[in-house]
Parts: structure tokens; C-alpha cells; sequence
């Protein structure tokens, strides 16, 4: 039988890119190489019964090249609270060894590393505001990272900007965009500052994206109204 579930999570992604992240404009990386970092808390979710809600999780990725081109490295941190069968869950969504077949960005991504590191199961510390764009993860041993709203160099306030994919994703449909600064230590080693941020709603089930506009729509609705 067929896995059953759904995953939904306020998640935090920091790449290397600068502030016109490829993989959101259908654009070469802005150095010629992907790395990036994932970090999230279930809000929603479960798998064939098992709840998932509360947990945090993490994906480390490394490319050598544009991601299209393959020969990727993956590293997965899974919540140190989660029991067995939520670890067994989380670590099959996050692989992208369920669901349909590149329906979703893990499953995607899966399909592009070759290099797997074993995974982690560790305490995850993530304090991750997406409306004020502000962000802090720190894992212990592994990562450390800050994410910060893009700053108005005219008026020192925050910059608002915001993504909107209501088709042609596989990732999300609305996302804030900021900057982050992370460190990462160990297997996937590598570090960034000041590049490309964006603060989003992964929400997931076994068919794909769960395309729910109600923030999109508002949005829109305030332009027409």
C-alpha cells in the first residue's frame, strides 16, 4: 500500500546565492556552484497515522556545480525528540523516498546527490519569524545560522520582499525574501553571508505540492480591490 501523509512546515532556507537565487528565476547560481541549508518545525503533518507535528528538521545541501548537473552531497538532521516511528517518517519525506516522483523540492534534490551522509538525529533550535523575516538556528556541533530582513539603505528600514509561485514550483507558493549568514561544520562543511534568504510554507502530501493561495490571494485582492 501506498504511504499516506502530509508535511507541512514553516521553514528557513539560506543558499549562497545573492539576492536572485537561480532556482526561484530560472537562472544560473551566482557563483557556479549550490550550497544550502534548510531548516524547519512542523506545524502540520503526519504519516500513515504517525503525527509529526512539533518536530523540527534540517537538509544540508552541497553542489559542485549548477544543480541540474548532479553529483550533490545531502546531509539530513532530524529532532532528537522524534521516537522511531516519527524518525522513520521524517527521514523517508526528507530523502524524497516517498510521494510521487519529483513532485516536491526533497524529492527533486534526492535526485541530483549522490553523496549521502548518514543521518543525524540531534536537538534542532529554531526560533524563525516569516512575516518579520528574522531567523536563528543553531544545532549543536553541526550549524549555526542568522537570518535578517534585506535593510533600506535610504531609510534603514526593513525592505519588504516577497516571492509568489502559483505555478512552476515544486517548493512553494508564496515565500518572504531576506538575507542569512550561516556556518556548517563538519560532513558538509561550508559557509555563507549575507546571501540569499527566503522564509516559506513547505506544505507537501504524497501527490505533491499542496497549493494553497489564501496569502497569495490576499495579496492579490488588495491590488484589485
Amino acid at each position: 500500500m501506498a504511504d499516506h501523509w502530509m508535511f507541512k512546515s514553516e521553514t528557513y532556507d539560506n543558499c549562497n546565492c545573492a539576492v536572485n537565487c537561480g532556482c526561484q528565476f530560472n537562472l544560473p547560481t551566482t557563483h557556479g556552484f549550490c550550497q544550502s541549508a534548510f531548516v524547519g518545525s512542523l506545524v502540520d503533518g503526519h504519516f500513515n497515522g504517525t503525527p509529526l507535528v512539533g518536530l523540527r528538521w534540517a537538509a544540508l545541501y552541497k553542489w559542485p556545480g549548477e544543480i541540474a548537473d548532479g553529483g550533490g552531497k545531502r546531509q539530513i538532521i532530524i529532532d532528537e525528540r522524534a521516537n522511531e516511528l516519527q524518525r522513520e517518517a521524517l527521514e523517508k519525506i526528507i530523502s524524497g523516498r516517498t510521494g510521487a516522483p519529483l513532485s516536491n523540492h526533497f524529492s527533486v534534490f534526492a535526485s541530483t546527490c549522490s553523496d549521502v551522509c548518514e543521518t543525524m538525529f540531534l536537538p534542532i533550535d529554531l526560533d524563525a519569524d516569516l512575516e518579520r523575516r528574522e531567523a536563528r538556528v543553531d544545532i549543536p556541533g553541526v550549524m549555526t545560522s542568522r537570518g535578517r530582513p534585506i535593510v533600506n539603505h535610504f531609510t534603514g528600514e526593513p525592505f519588504h520582499v516577497a516571492l509568489a509561485r502559483p505555478n512552476g514550483s515544486f517548493e512553494f507558493t508564496y515565500a518572504e525574501i531576506g538575507l542569512g549568514t550561516t556556518t556548517i561544520a563538519g560532513e558538509m562543511e561550508m559557509a555563507f553571508q549575507d546571501s540569499w534568504a527566503h522564509y516559506c510554507v513547505h506544505h507537501y502530501d504524497q501527490n505533491g505540492l499542496v497549493r494553497e493561495r489564501s496569502r497569495l490571494t490576499a495579496w492579490l485582492g488588495a491590488w484589485t480591490s
